[in-house]
């Protein structure tokens, strides 16, 4: 049986109905896939972004962390450097005053003349020469003469030498400086100083750990004193 025009028709547009059935379908799995892949990257893209952001401010953040702790260590040491000066001027400053109360020393006759025996005597034992020559301040001179002389037969019987002293008076100490001597070998090449003035550094020298506890406190980060 022969098909008519009405039925080609009908099955010209049941197959194209069919066939835009299925590319709908296909547009649709199409842009349901893009849509899919799309989503995907998206969320790819922010989480690389918001990693990378993550990253940047955590960076910051370590750039201001250490950035704090360089101003914290430059005040620390700003305020040390602070606490030594303050220290070494008040050190500075008892030495000075030492200093000036050393010319009173020199006031009190009696005590200075004892005193310059005892640095005279040391100077000869320091040296232990035959001849030797003292140097002093100009006003001393009488006053070390007597110290000489007390202090040769002491030195004589305790090194069973003679010494000849000669005292300088050509070349004296300033008279800018408290008091003592210097002593020299015969030819001038050996000194031993023993001026009020040498005396107080060398104290100080040797007393300044002992005066810094004293004044400060004890440092628990040293082991060892000077």
């Amino acid at each position: 049986m022969a098909l008519t025009d009405a039925d080609v028709q009908k099955q010209i547009k049941h197959m194209m109905g069919f066939i835009e059935q299925e590319a709908n379908e296909k547009v649709d799995e199409i842009d349901s896939k893009a849509e899919e892949e799309f989503n995907i990257e998206k969320g790819r893209l922010v989480q690389t972004q918001r990693v990378k952001i993550m990253e940047y401010y955590e960076k910051k953040d370590k750039q201001i962390e250490q950035h704090k702790k360089i101003q914290m260590s430059n005040l620390l040491n700003q305020a040390r450097l602070k606490v030594l000066k303050a220290r070494d001027d008040m050190i500075t400053d008892l030495q000075n005053d030492a200093r000036q109360r050393l010319a009173e020393i020199a006031k009190d006759a009696e005590n200075y003349s004892v005193l310059l025996q005892g640095m005279l005597l040391q100077g000869f034992f320091q040296l232990l020469e035959p001849k030797v020559t003292v140097r002093c301040r100009q006003q001393d001179v009488e006053i070390v003469q007597e110290a000489v002389n007390k202090n040769i037969p002491i030195y004589r019987e305790a090194v069973k030498i003679n010494i000849v002293v000669k005292i300088d008076t050509v070349r004296f100490l300033s008279s800018d400086i408290c008091g003592g001597v210097e002593v020299y070998n015969d030819n001038g090449k050996i000194k031993v100083s023993n001026t009020l003035e040498n005396r107080l550094e060398l104290i100080a020298q040797q007393m300044m750990p002992e005066i810094r506890v004293k004044l400060f406190g004890a440092n628990p980060n040293r082991k060892f004193l000077d």
